[in-house]
């Protein structure tokens, strides 16, 4: 990961944490419970920032211990920090049994400010106020995305030239150029809607176009978790280049793409393209022989010879040419290919701002049903091996800022940590939900004991789900 990677997750995950935190808050003070503490990151031993508000004025305090026997004569009044762990942070609330306190902590008789004092249904909503400002916050974001830049995108009806299909679904009877008719009766409208039918959501009834025959497929019930071996096979390779070489650019799996020319549209001074003649215009059709009438074709046939001299067939304003290139540990040309567009009519729409509220909430909506759908190959062999910490997560912001890909990831992660938190597992907000809903329908309390020991038990989950992610990380970044 870059260091603007690393920024772009701590920011992001910053913002989202503070404003889940925040849910948890608003709907204590609604119902008049106190929140001793709100900070953001975690402040063990000592804080970066504290700051108070008691006898009328504001007091702060910089790189200071925890303790303090002024402060604390306020209880009253939220204390509100910065840690120095730059990861996550917390609202402790009065009376309830937390990662901030446990049963021993609560030996007083309920107060009428503490959360155990309050209904079972106005804990709930405390509780639930995190995960609805995350999934709410990522619904805004969605919507002023759609409202400021708009929606361009490129739909299936506009290609004319079919699909390139990659050698595991050219096992399932793919054909090159095929162009995907229906996926259980249901047309496809974008790249994205063949790949969550197919891998993720698992269907298999596939009618293609070939030529002028209509070809019915029967996808594989094994094809999702065949496709996340591979994919982590390829992901290990390319993490070991970009292991090598600080500056390789990782290549993901093409599982299916537009089947388009590679149209060269510069060429890199200094590079092998360069140096073996090419120019602005010529269009690859083979390399060392073997024909590549496609990008994605060109490409994984320069994969295959990195450090090695290649024959590059190209054509040139309609005449057939060859240039011998010499091509990197990168293996790559040096050349800038002609994007999608330059083939294929996309289609913008603009949005008012009252209109952008339903689209963005619509495309959120989408976007969270397709992760739940993914959720599900978690549970297999292939997407253990594929789950990723906070390395995986930085490396799907870009490399070098760019607004509008650093806010779709911050309201992708929001959905993802309001569906994360609402799972049913101790700790989570989930496990709480769980908890109430059975005190509300038995009508019996679970004592403050249990639930610390509950929590516990969720917290010991949780680090180790953690530590299994990011160990993940680590292994795919060395072995």
């Amino acid at each position: 990961m870059t260091a603007i990677q690393w920024i772009q997750l701590i920011v992001a995950l910053s913002f989202l944490v503070v404003i889940h935190e925040l849910g948890h808050f608003t709907f204590a003070r609604i119902f008049k419970v106190r929140v001793e503490k709100f900070y953001m990151f975690f402040n063990w031993k000592i804080s970066l920032f504290r700051a108070k508000k008691f006898d009328g004025k504001w007091h702060f305090k910089l790189f200071a211990k925890n303790d303090d026997e002024e402060w604390d004569k306020h209880p009253e009044q939220t204390e509100w920090g910065i840690g120095w762990i730059p990861f996550g942070g917390y609202c402790s609330i009065a009376g309830m049994v937390d990662e901030t306190k446990g049963s021993d902590d609560l030996a007083s008789e309920p107060q009428p400010w503490e959360y155990r004092s309050k209904k079972a249904w106005q804990r709930m909503l405390i509780i639930l106020g995190g995960i609805m400002v995350n999934f709410i916050a990522a619904l805004v974001i969605f919507s002023m995305m759609l409202f400021h830049w708009g929606d361009t995108s490129l739909p299936l009806r506009n290609i004319d030239s079919g699909l390139y299909y990659s050698p595991i679904l050219v096992a399932e009877g793919f054909e090159q150029q095929d162009k995907i008719i229906s996926i259980d009766g249901k047309e496809p409208e974008m790249l994205s809607d063949i790949v969550e039918a197919i891998i993720i959501e698992g269907k298999r009834n596939v009618v293609v176009q070939r030529g002028t025959e209509t070809v019915q497929l029967t996808m594989s019930e094994d094809l999702g978790n065949r496709y996340l071996a591979l994919n982590n096979e390829h992901d290990r390779k390319e993490r070991a280049k970009a292991h090598m070489d600080d500056t390789y650019q990782k290549r993901p799996y093409v599982l299916i793409s537009y089947f388009m020319p590679f149209v060269v549209d510069s060429v890199l001074p200094n590079h092998a393209a360069y140096f073996g003649g090419m120019e602005r215009g010529d269009s690859v059709v083979s390399i060392n022989g073997e024909a590549t009438p496609c990008t994605v074709m060109v490409q994984n046939a320069l994969a295959e010879h990195p450090c090695d001299s290649i024959t590059v067939g190209f054509f040139r304003q309609g005449e057939y040419g060859e240039a011998r290139l010499f091509i990197g540990d990168h293996a790559k040309m040096g050349v800038i290919m002609k994007p999608v567009f330059a083939f294929y009519e996309p289609e913008h729409k603009d949005y008012g701002f009252w209109e952008s509220i339903p689209a963005g909430i619509r495309y959120g909506w989408d976007l969270l049903a397709m992760y739940v759908h993914q959720f599900r190959l978690v549970f297999s062999k292939e997407g253990a091996e594929s789950l990723g910490g906070f390395g995986a997560i930085g490396n799907m912001f870009p490399k070098l800022w760019n607004w509008y890909s650093f806010w779709h990831m911050t309201a992708f992660l929001s959905l993802i940590l309001a569906f994360m938190n609402f799972l049913p597992i101790p700790a989570l907000d989930g496990g709480y939900v769980l908890l109430l809903l059975i005190e509300m329908i038995t009508g019996k309390r679970i004592p403050d004991k249990w639930l610390e020991k509950i929590n516990n038990v969720g917290f010991w989950i949780l680090i180790a789900l953690l530590v299994f992610a990011n160990g993940n990380d680590i292994f795919k970044a060395f072995f």
